[in-house]
């Protein structure tokens, strides 16, 4: 093995932050605070209505523009570009998210008035995991320079299945008799027939049983395993600050909720958005290899941050734009795309 990429194998480049403690300590703190809002504004179980889902969009949208600037003006503006590109990939890769939300919901038979809450457990389960994976990631690139080019070609791998998926139309259908994490918890608990409003489990005839609402939590916790794989590599491949990259998840799965609601019916129409994630995904990979290959020979460029933003944005405008046109009339395949697949069980019991 050359003397170079051994170097590389070797160095333990120490990841920086301009983060303090204190700053930490605050930020998990308003998160954590923001989660306990959530959960105290939806414990009385309603349907959402569109007023409300929006204005609680433009909430979770304004406020992580509101930080992007005060990081901009603090830290200066590579910092603020960071945050921003890190901020729109987290958002288009959890639109992803929401795709896989719909389906289960609907796969469960989740009441309307209850939906927001099921959403609220997904929210809060995908923060601590990202939180616990964003550790071993920074731990990770902290002391092994070669896990930029295991992120990379993680990204890329993960791109060239969405666009295999896209092109077959088999993306995320949903089997939920198949879902290990179901078919553990029917195993060692009874379920409930029904619902029985916010609560999770229930005393009957003597003994604990769960509601078909714990099942579905469980669910939405396991797709949130799988979507913390593909998108911290992803925010990594944009900044290796990981005061960065745990805000810039924080704020996107924050709004989560709200969103959903307000594209609850347009996601139907985003049928060419797997080409987009797939090109994003790819895009960031190249990046990140880019980089490992810089460490070994300086002469290898690496793609810059705003050059990054660019061609993000540029690619979620065009496959949106795409898709619009696709479903203007309700043509093409507007109710068999890759992400709107019908779920292929939607029993409970």
């Amino acid at each position: 093995m050359p003397t170079s990429v051994l170097a590389a194998v070797e160095a333990e480049p120490a990841l920086t932050s301009i983060a303090s403690p204190a700053m930490w300590g605050i930020t998990i703190l308003a998160v954590l605070g923001l989660l306990v809002m959530d959960f105290i504004m939806t414990r009385r179980p309603h349907e959402v209505s569109m007023r409300e889902a929006l204005a609680w969009s433009a909430f979770y949208i304004a406020l992580p523009l509101a930080f992007g600037g005060y990081l901009w003006s603090r830290y200066g503006s590579t910092t603020g570009v960071e945050f921003l590109t890190g901020y729109v990939v987290e958002k288009s890769l959890s639109v992803d998210n929401l795709f896989v939300f719909m389906l289960l919901l609907t796969a469960f038979a989740v009441p309307a008035v209850l939906q927001q809450r099921v959403l609220l457990f997904g929210i809060a389960g995908a923060l601590v995991l990202r939180g616990i994976f964003i550790a071993l990631g920074a731990a990770v690139l902290a002391n092994f320079s070669f896990a930029f080019l295991l992120f990379g070609a993680i990204l890329l791998l993960t791109g060239v299945k969405i666009l295999r998926d896209q092109v077959k139309g088999t993306g995320h259908e949903v089997d939920v008799s198949s879902m290990r994490s179901v078919r553990l918890i029917r195993r060692f608990m009874p379920v409930t027939d029904d619902y029985r409003g916010p609560r999770l489990s229930v005393r009957e005839n003597g003994r604990r049983m769960l509601t078909p609402l714990a099942v579905v939590v469980a669910a939405i916790f396991a797709t949130d395993i799988v979507f913390a794989v593909d998108s911290v590599p992803a925010v990594f491949g944009i900044t290796s600050d990981p005061y960065l990259v745990f805000a810039t998840n924080a704020f996107a799965l924050l709004g989560l909720r709200a969103l959903y609601f307000v594209l609850q019916g347009a996601l139907s129409k985003l049928v060419h958005l797997g080409y987009g994630l797939a090109a994003i995904l790819g895009f960031i990979g190249v990046k990140l290899v880019l980089h490992w290959a810089h460490g070994i020979w300086p002469g290898v460029p690496e793609i810059p941050t705003a050059l990054s933003l660019g061609v993000i944005v540029v690619a979620l405008g065009v496959v949106t734009a795409t898709s619009l046109y696709a479903t203007r009339n309700g043509g093409e395949d507007s109710h068999a795309t890759a992400h709107v697949a019908e779920p292929v069980e939607s029993r409970t019991d």
